[in-house]
């Protein structure tokens, strides 16, 4: 064993060694329990950055952990490579997409390797290959056959950039996430997966996932949004419009429907194109309007805008003509594209009211009304003023449960209260056909169309006979080609008469090839499930390997994915079951998000006003006696700096650390022990320099003490139980300390994933350990025991080093097979105690009792302790309160 810890030839011996032995490639085995860990694959982008490493390391961690409980461990990795940021690097570099994709995977892959990763390479999936993006397509046309997929015409976000629909997601104050620019609206034919059929069981079975944060579960019922409400519907006044019709709308209230004094529609509503037919200046704010959002988040946030049409819809309880506006903040894609307007009771409609002078009438009050009124008195709801405060209104109104509300200014209805007038109402509207009581959700169908060339190809045919045909299976996949360098000027597959024409595969008739691209959120919808046979060429996975290990048992990610990917798994894991694929309901058991991974930021304010960001290596700092951050200034040219403050690693902030950097220079091991020791981990991590340093300086202790160890030769004895009943205090202690540690990280890893704990109590084992005699064959025993237990619970966490000093510690087989050490509770049991004793709250000394001793006993031991006697001197003990196993407090005066 060498002297010197040397990370570089530690951790290349044991990855040959791993690599060597296939260790980490599995089977299925039926008579074993199986685990499966998997954390979400990344983007080849080119380059591990930290939150890949700390993601990664979270995942390796549980699984080396769950194969030391004797547990069947997969841990697949992938690549989710289709995407707009290969393609936009291609554009600038000239290069092919796939060139470029493939030459990043392998430089990642590296990078993966050398973190040391227990992953089995040999499945492996790509999911820009045709392997993979056949059976997509295959799923996609029988879905397309069943109805579950459907192409129509769609308003979307159009990013003029980068020549593509974006997700409203996807689109921030109104611009494009990726490119920047603003977004503009277009109504173009979109493929739907049909998602909203699934809404209610995708609500419903959320329940099934308590391993799953609720935060993120919480975010998931809100974007799903399961309302209860009903379908109004208001009659067209023929007088204005000139023809009879209908214009139907969803309202969650409509118990307010008596407060209703106007309706507004979307641009893209009929009544709004009618009109702006033979209005110009109505024609022009409807272009306005289709260029800009279709994100909820902006209509909420943006300035309310409308034009009156010089329509009129007949109210259906009061026959009153309600004049329809077309509105900037009511969206086409959503319900009917229409609302009805209750300016009192809704802060939207109440602001565009107030902007065009339209009537505002409240119809609830309270009753009786607060003492205490927010607004002065009298109050009863009908006057203009009601949101000076909106939070105070929502308390009044927004639940159903209020019994101090009554219905007013509403005729026969007045003095009902929420759910007496909701129910009323609604029966009236049935009664005369102009409303239904419905549950709605928010939740929009998934629209999965990209014009982009770098993605799967939509497997559609397009026949002026036939119409919209799916590819046959015998003809899938339909091959993307990987030579294309793309111009940024739409779609390259659109320019490409050799991959669009094509035969109808119903009548043989010249046809054309769907150009569109799908979603690349499909590809990681469903990924997790090919790892479990991704060389399976009978189907998209076969179902005997897939129902063996699915579902995932633990599944590793970030929050950002909390909505959109995960819930779109969750999806296609209910379309592969009802395709007899699989066969559980959810496709992931227990969820870990992890915090992201913050640093220092420095910059200097330009002249422009904008920030030139400087990465903190590049930063010296600058501390007072305290080490509190006085300064900073840039190395190169010994001027100051601004600190910025701690935020998340990125480009823009040039505060990343590159973690290849750091592996190179400490060691694998030593980054993976920061990153789980410096945080836990669903919580944000700071980088430290000076934390990275310290892991690094604890593995070097631990090598220290092995080597120490190690070169005094084999011990001689053997902890037997015949050994263990010979133990003195001392030796006692030492190994109450080895099981108090085994303890410990058994709980923090295997059952609440504090790795930064378990980590602490390996190092207050290495404390005792360091300080341990080595005279006899007993304390030899024991040390070597310690030092086992050490590297046996660093080996989830540091497996490379805990690899090396297994082997030199004279074990056999490698530590990766070895079993997770076991808690001797007889080592647990102490014969004496040593207790804190204060007087009058203050620290006076200790006593050692007996672990059995009596309260009166220990009472009596702590009155004849010199200390106490000294400090109670002159006084009257009052009281003595005894904290079994801890301490005693004399109160004395």
């Amino acid at each position: 064993m060498h002297e010197q810890y040397q990370p570089r030839e530690t951790e290349a011996a044991a990855q040959a060694h791993w690599e060597q032995n296939n260790s980490y490639e599995v089977h299925e085995q039926p008579d074993r329990d199986t685990f499966y860990c998997l954390s979400m694959f990344p983007y080849p982008s080119g380059k591990l950055h930290m939150g890949h490493v700390r993601n990664y390391t979270i995942g390796d961690v549980i699984a080396r952990y769950q194969r030391m409980q004797g547990r069947n461990v997969l841990q697949p990795m992938g690549w989710d490579a289709f995407g707009m940021p290969a393609e936009n690097a291609a554009m600038k570099n000239k290069v092919a997409p796939a060139k470029w994709t493939y030459e990043n995977i392998a430089y990642m892959k590296t990078q993966l390797k050398s973190l040391g990763l227990a992953i089995d390479w040999s499945r492996e999936v790509t999911t820009c290959k045709p392997d993979y993006y056949r059976w997509e397509q295959w799923l996609f046309t029988r879905l397309f056959e069943k109805g579950v997929i459907y192409r129509k015409n769609g308003t979307v976000n159009w990013d003029p950039v980068d020549q593509t629909v974006l997700a409203n997601e996807q689109v921030i104050d109104g611009r494009g996430w990726r490119s920047g620019a603003l977004i503009e609206k277009r109504e173009i034919p979109m493929y739907y997966f049909r998602i909203t059929a699934y809404a209610e069981e995708l609500l419903a079975s959320l329940d099934e996932l308590p391993g799953w944060p609720e935060q993120v579960k919480t975010m998931q019922r809100n974007w799903i949004g399961k309302s209860f409400g009903a379908d109004i519907i208001f009659d067209y006044d023929l007088a204005s419009i000139g023809e009879a019709g209908q214009l139907k709308v969803y309202s969650t209230r409509p118990d307010t429907l008596m407060g209703a004094t106007y309706v507004a529609v979307a641009a893209e509503h009929p009544l709004a194109q009618r009109a702006a037919a033979r209005n110009a200046e109505l024609a022009a704010f409807i272009a306005e309007c289709k260029a800009g959002s279709v994100a909820e988040a902006d209509m909420a946030t943006m300035e309310k805008k409308g034009i009156s049409t010089g329509q009129f819809v007949i109210h259906p309880l009061t026959g009153d003509k309600l004049p329809v506006f077309v509105a900037n903040y009511v969206l086409w894609g959503y319900g009917e594209g229409a609302v009805m307007a209750v300016p009192a009771h809704d802060e939207r409609d109440f602001e565009f009211a107030n902007k065009y002078g339209l009537p505002i009438r409240g119809v609830y009050k309270i009753n009786p009304l607060p003492v205490d009124e927010p607004y002065g008195a009298p109050r009863d709801f009908r006057d203009n003023s009601i949101y000076v405060d909106p939070t105070v209104w929502k308390d009044w109104y927004a639940s159903k449960d209020s019994t101090n509300m009554e219905l007013t200014n509403s005729g026969q209805y007045d003095g009902l209260d929420v759910t007496a007038a909701f129910d009323a109402i609604v029966a009236d509207l049935e009664a005369t056909g102009h409303g239904a009581r419905k549950t709605q959700f928010r939740l929009r169908d998934w629209g999965i169309s990209r014009q982009r060339y770098w993605g799967c190809p939509i497997p559609i045919v397009h026949c002026n006979a036939c119409g919209d045909v799916p590819v046959p299976e015998d003809q899938l996949p339909v091959v993307l080609p990987e030579d294309v360098v793309p111009d940024g000027a739409g779609s390259p597959l659109a320019k490409m008469p050799e991959f669009y024409e094509c035969t109808c595969p119903k009548c043989g008739a010249p046809a054309k090839r769907e150009t569109d691209t799908m979603d690349t959120f499909v590809e990681s919808s469903w990924y997790y499930a090919r790892y479990a046979s991704p060389t399976y060429d009978q189907g998209m996975v076969d179902p005997l390997a897939a129902n063996h290990w699915l579902p995932v048992d633990q599944y590793i990610g970030g929050i950002e994915h909390a909505i959109l990917h995960l819930l779109y798994a969750r999806f296609f894991h209910k379309l592969m079951r009802d395709e007899g694929l699989v066969a559980s309901n959810e496709p992931f058991k227990n969820l870990l998000t992890q915090g992201m991974v913050v640093a220092d930021t420095y910059y200097r304010t330009l002249e422009n006003g904008g920030k030139d960001w400087f990465n903190p290596a590049d930063v010296e700092i600058e501390r007072d006696a305290k080490a509190k951050v006085i300064g900073a200034r840039l190395k190169s040219d010994g001027l100051p700096v601004e600190v910025g403050g701690t935020e998340k690693m990125s480009k823009s902030k040039n505060n990343g650390v590159d973690p290849q950097a750091m592996i190179d220079a400490y060691g694998a091991d030593t980054c993976r022990l920061f990153m789980m020791f410096a945080s836990p981990p669903d919580m944000s991590l700071e980088w430290s320099d000076a934390g990275v340093e310290g892991a690094s300086r604890f593995l070097r202790r631990v090598w220290r003490l092995a080597h120490a160890h190690v070169s005094a030769g084999k011990p001689e004895a053997v902890l037997t139980d015949a050994l263990i009943s010979t133990l003195n205090d001392a030796q006692k202690e030492l190994r109450r300390a080895i099981h108090l540690a085994i303890r410990q990280a058994s709980q923090d890893i295997g059952q609440h994933h504090k790795f930064n704990t378990a980590i602490a109590a390996v190092m207050t084992l290495m404390n005792a350990l360091e300080k341990a005699a080595q005279d006899s064959p007993e304390d030899r025993a024991l040390v070597q025991e310690g030092l086992e237990t050490v590297v046996l619970l660093l080996a989830p966490i540091t497996p490379h080093i805990s690899h090396a000093i297994w082997q030199h510690l004279g074990k056999d087989g490698a530590i990766i097979d070895a079993p997770w050490p076991v808690v001797d509770e007889t080592a647990l049991v102490q014969d004496t105690l040593r207790l804190v004793v204060q007087v009058n709250g203050k620290l006076r000394g200790h006593i050692d009792v007996a672990a059995t001793a009596s309260r009166e006993e220990i009472e009596k031991t702590a009155r004849q302790n010199e200390n106490v006697l000294r400090f109670t001197e002159d006084l009257t003990i009052r009281k003595v309160i005894v904290v079994p196993g801890k301490l005693v407090n004399i109160v004395a005066n």
